[in-house]
């Protein structure tokens, strides 16, 4: 560890290797400097081991092809997908994840909406009087 991280819990940045979408370290979410490598041979697996956990909050894709990179960000099952880049936040684009990566969504307009609640009101101001369960007006 580097100076002043000694009383902290801090680790180093992590790569594993050779990781199967069964180990905890590919199934969990881990806030931290860890990557796992879990090779693939084709888009489909990709999208298949990508799915294949009880979270969604992001993910990332990289490739040549924007094509491929539109069809698996409709395809993989995360609040947000980053193409060719990660971690880029704006506050007019809503963040949140999918599965049990939590619930709602804050920033921009769907993050405001999180908080409202719409209530229908209808009033009549005919002054007339009627049957208030005829459906005749």
């Amino acid at each position: 560890l580097g100076p002043g991280l000694e009383k902290g819990f801090f680790i180093e940045p992590t790569i594993f290797a050779d990781v199967r979408n069964d180990m905890k370290v590919a199934a969990e979410e881990i806030f931290g400097p860890v990557l796992s490598i879990i090779p693939f041979s084709d888009e489909e697996e990709a999208v298949a081991i990508a799915n294949d956990t009880p979270y969604g909050l992001a993910s990332g894709v990289w490739s040549e092809s924007i094509s491929r990179c539109m069809r698996m960000t409709r395809a993989i099952n995360s609040g947000v997908v980053w193409v060719n880049t990660y971690r880029v936040a704006a506050p007019q684009a809503p963040f949140g994840g999918m599965k049990d990566s939590g619930y709602g969504r804050v920033r921009g307009e769907a993050g405001i909406l999180e908080f409202t609640q719409t209530k229908s009101v209808f009033i009549d101001f005919s002054g007339d009087r009627r049957d208030p369960f005829s459906m005749k007006f």
